[in-house]
């Protein structure tokens, strides 16, 4: 069974030896590949020193580096790890147990602080608003979304965006060694997240998201025009042209918009039995990592 470490770094030089040397003992027949995502360190050369094989990802931006993983390496297990020597190596073959032994295609390495310097507090605070409000969204229990710390199935990493089984366990979350700083904004980095999860809840559940807008636009034309009606009503007149036409206007937008929202969802159960092909033609990987 071919187990692959992928490390994302940018900047990293004083935690990626580290990563490298900890994952190389407790796996030690992975394979180990740090992607450098521009870095104006020293972060490959000491990667390339630490054993690993270092690749480069010139497009900025940690989504970018995953694709590029997922598409050039080729294994049955794939572990994700930040290079920032702030998660447990230790934990990895628990996770790929947990993985092989549940038939799953993903285990998220939730993180458990051994210091309080380990998480700062906007971070923590941004994790558990937007790890509530994807379980409100889609369901999925997860207690840490923000993690950079999981294991993958080969089919998983070749087949995204399905209602694929995960799971979740507890690993131990260090602090990052001196020289090593977070790259992350609280507020900018937190308001894309958020972006993101409204847009593939726009994408994964169409139905829905023009539905929520369309009642909303509904429930405001009828606020706008029980005035009217009521006017009418009393005096026969309409003295208010412009609110029952702006009325109206809004209540076309929200039988339009649920409108589109039915298209868009068949559109959506279709892509989606595309992509379930194509997953299912991958063959799952058995503990003694035969097909």
């Amino acid at each position: 069974m071919r187990v692959a470490v992928l490390v994302p770094c940018f900047n990293e030089e004083a935690a990626v030896a580290k990563v490298v040397a900890d994952f190389r003992k407790s796996l030690p027949t992975a394979e180990i590949f740090v992607y450098d995502n521009n870095s104006s360190d020293r972060t490959s050369a000491v990667a390339r020193e630490a054993g690993a094989e270092v690749r480069s990802e010139r497009r900025q931006g940690k989504g970018h580096v995953v694709r590029r993983m997922f598409a050039d390496i080729d294994a049955d297990i794939y572990v994700l790890v930040d290079g920032d020597a702030t998660y447990d190596a230790a934990s990895a073959p628990r996770m790929i147990d947990t993985l092989l032994s549940g038939h799953l295609d993903m285990v998220v390495g939730f993180r458990v602080d051994q210091v309080e310097a380990a998480y700062r507090p906007g971070h923590r605070t941004g994790n558990w608003m937007l790890t509530n409000f994807l379980s409100s969204v889609f369901g999925q229990a997860f207690k840490d979304i923000l993690s950079g710390y999981r294991v993958f199935s080969r089919r998983f990493v070749k087949c995204f965006e399905l209602a694929l089984p995960v799971a979740e366990i507890e690993t131990p979350y260090y602090a990052r060694p001196e020289g090593s700083f977070s790259k992350l904004n609280t507020w900018r980095d937190g308001f894309r997240i958020l972006g993101t999860i409204l847009k593939l809840y726009r994408s994964e559940k169409p139905l829905r998201f023009f539905t929520a807008i369309g009642i909303f636009l509904m429930l405001v034309s009828i606020g706008l025009a029980i005035p009217v009606i009521v006017t009418y009503l009393e005096q026969g007149l309409v003295p208010r042209l412009p609110t029952a036409v702006l009325s109206m206007g809004l209540m076309i937008l929200a039988v339009l918009s649920v409108s589109s929202g039915l298209v868009l969802d068949t559109v959506t159960r279709g892509r989606r039995e595309i992509k379930l092909l194509a997953y299912l033609s991958q063959p799952a990987t058995n503990r003694n990592g035969s097909k």
